[in-house]
């Protein structure tokens, strides 16, 4: 029984781990563009952020075309960045987006 207590406490943990991880936040989406973003764009993160209102972050975000707009802002950056390994960069990048829009009144660090 304790031995079974103790299997089922290790896997509660683990999933707890596991999903606070996995989740998409501005912060996670920061740490993102300034590694993999910052050099092709030549931009800042406030600079791309602030190329487009919440709102219209949020209208980019539903009709998936990130890419697209981000291809407008940065035009070094490859038209398949977002496709494959990096497509689960993707809601991150749009909690960074947005939460740093240009009506939005935060200033990102990068």
């Amino acid at each position: 029984m304790n031995k079974l207590l103790k299997i089922a406490m290790a896997g509660a943990l683990l999933l707890g781990i596991t999903a606070t991880v996995a989740s998409a936040s501005p912060d996670r989406g920061q740490r993102i563009y300034q590694k993999d973003l910052n050099g092709p764009c030549n931009a800042t993160g406030a600079k791309v952020a602030a190329a487009h209102s919440q709102d219209e972050w949020k209208d980019i975000k539903e009709s998936g075309k990130l890419g697209e707009a981000m291809n407008k802002i940065c035009p070094n950056l490859p038209a398949t960045f977002f496709e494959g390994k990096n497509e689960r960069y993707i809601d991150s990048l749009f909690d960074f987006f947005i939460h740093y829009a240009n009506d939005s009144g935060n200033v990102p660090s990068c």
